[in-house]
């Protein structure tokens, strides 16, 4: 039973999905109405109990983030959220201060180098692209490129019908050069793959990549390796754009790749979004999680076998 004085103090749940979608939410997710009352209700009242969680959101659509990914186990979800708001601690360079004002975040999404598509793929997904030769690496560091890809998705993450449906990526390798790599160490690339992984609350769905460079496939191979079972099965990798419209719907692609809407036009719908959601982007700074120094030493000991970076890679 909620109190009255809970109902003042959290927002009330209003669905805003269609029919279609919480049809989906219900076979795939377990989700009515009931669960998703209880869920809420529980997973506050967690927060609010934790000793280590000083502060964090509690709103519908933030919590919904992690239930519907974690098909509403709610033990499930809880350890999510406390991975979430670690790596945003530990990470800081990639996940703080995410501000769409900043000068070299923005002129890297004017560049075009990810832009989430207008139109859904045929399973209602989100559909994301990333065009590696709209990158220069001459200009932008690595941690430029991974705190963009930060700051689009936190700006998509409270749409519900994509929390139920998921997401799809689309890759455009074209490009891609060892120099993209040049800052990242061995231990940078697997912490941001465990951090998609296990902390980033989105149903990651299906990964195309497109045009990859045999100078690449090394670290191809080495990501690839890193990730569980169920994300590596729905990586494909086509040889071109035309192989990929084999897979997904040409119409949802930009117009420069034979869809029916220009990049440019993409962009300007991201830009207004991110401007949108400026003030929400810098919120996210407030939440605060105590880690234990016994964390720091196990996520330590975990990574301690993986050393090097990609400049010292050789490649045959």
């Amino acid at each position: 039973m909620v109190s009255e004085g809970q109902q003042k103090k959290y927002d009330e749940y209003k669905s805003m999905l269609d029919v279609d979608t919480l049809e989906t939410a219900r076979l795939e997710l377990r989700e009515d109405d009931n669960t998703r009352d209880q869920a809420l209700e529980q997973f506050r009242h967690w927060i609010e109990k934790h000793p280590a969680i000083k502060k964090c959101r509690t709103d519908s659509l933030f919590l919904l983030r992690f239930l519907r990914t974690k098909k509403f186990s709610l033990p499930m979800a809880q350890e999510m959220l406390e991975r979430y708001l670690t790596i945003r601690q530990l990470y800081p360079n990639w996940f703080q201060n995410l501000d769409v004002d900043d000068p070299e975040l923005m002129a890297i999404i004017d560049n075009g180098y990810l832009v989430p598509m207008l139109k859904r793929d045929q399973h209602g997904r989100k559909v994301i692209m990333s065009c590696a030769e709209r990158f220069d690496p001459s200009k932008f560091s690595s941690t430029h490129l991974i705190r963009v890809h930060s700051m689009v998705v936190e700006t998509l993450m409270n749409d519900e019908k994509s929390q139920v449906h998921g997401y799809t990526y689309l890759s455009d390798a074209t490009g891609l050069s060892m120099s993209h790599f040049s800052t990242l160490s061995f231990m940078d690339i697997r912490n941001i793959l465990r951090c998609i992984q296990n902390s980033t609350p989105m149903r990651h769905k299906e990964t195309h990549l497109i045009n990859v460079p045999n100078s690449i496939a090394k670290i191809i191979e080495f990501g690839m390796s890193i990730l569980n079972d169920k994300l590596k099965s729905r990586v494909m990798i086509h040889r071109n754009v035309q192989d990929l419209k084999e897979a997904v719907d040409p119409k949802i692609l930009p117009k420069e790749y034979g869809g029916e809407i220009s990049l440019s036009e993409m962009i300007d719908e991201l830009k207004k979004k991110l401007k949108q959601k400026k003030d929400e982007l810098k919120a996210l700074d407030d939440m605060y999680i105590e880690i234990s120094p016994k964390y720091y030493q196990e996520v330590n000991e975990e990574l301690s076998g993986i050393c090097g970076s990609f400049r010292k890679l050789e490649v045959d």
